[in-house]
């Protein structure tokens, strides 16, 4: 994907792949490109779900060490 592009709008064009797909309509070559295309959009929100993940990952992290911090300084 060249294009900047959001998750939002990634799962968007992936819908409109597949009911394009599920029609039946797309011809061969098409059909060849809708599936490259798709592929390119499964990955590209794959890896943003796993940076959100990680994100979220590193703020419970952040969170706990605040609250063992704040727990120590009360045992003080």
């Amino acid at each position: 994907m060249n294009e900047q592009r959001s998750y939002e709008s990634a799962v968007s064009r992936l819908e409109q792949i597949i009911r394009r797909l599920d029609s039946g309509d797309a011809e061969l070559r098409e059909t060849l490109e809708l599936i490259r295309e798709g592929r390119e959009l499964v990955e590209y929100c794959a890896n943003e779900l796993d940076a959100v993940s990680r994100g979220l990952e590193e703020l419970r992290l952040e969170e706990l060490v605040a609250r063992l911090e704040h727990s120590g300084r009360d045992r003080a």
